[in-house]
């Protein structure tokens, strides 16, 4: 039987609440980029308005490694939902909400229930890990938009 391990942390955008969920809920095949892997590959499944399917694969070393993840987004509360239906994390559910702080900047609230099937580990050690690293990603991710936004706002 798997265990949950819970995390949660925050980030802060330099970018208003809607650019900030409208960037992040863009899904692209080429999204993986962002975070440095160019092996990743992404598919991208439209179920209907506001759920989609993302079909992620990743080279290392040993395998390929799959995921399917179910995304339900709700852009009248800037939230969206990821629940991974395959792969190492399978029912792992993952809630993002991005609240306004003010007109140009935003702050994410990453909640993650993670669903690990390794009963020999320590909970505590690998919700540290999994939070800092889930927290750096966002870092990435968080530099990137501001990046975007000041390019695009170069043209106007």
């Amino acid at each position: 039987m798997p265990i949950s391990v819970r995390y949660h942390f925050t980030q802060r955008f330099t970018v208003s609440a809607q650019e900030a969920f409208d960037w992040c809920t863009d899904f692209d095949s080429q999204d993986h980029m962002l975070m440095g892997d160019k092996t990743a590959e992404r598919k991208i499944i439209h179920l209907a308005n506001g759920a989609v399917i993302l079909q992620d694969s990743f080279n290392n070393v040993a395998e390929t490694i799959e995921k399917q993840k179910l995304v339900h987004i709700y852009p009248d509360q800037y939230t969206w939902t990821s629940t991974h239906l395959t792969g190492p994390n399978k029912h792992s559910q993952f809630l993002y909400q991005i609240t306004p702080q003010d007109k140009d900047v935003s702050v994410i609230t990453f909640t993650a229930l993670h669903l690990e099937y390794d009963e020999n580990i320590d909970t505590k050690l690998l919700a540290e890990r999994l939070c800092k690293e889930d927290a750096y990603a966002w870092k990435l991710l968080a530099a990137a938009m501001a990046k975007d936004k000041k390019h695009i706002g170069a043209y106007y």
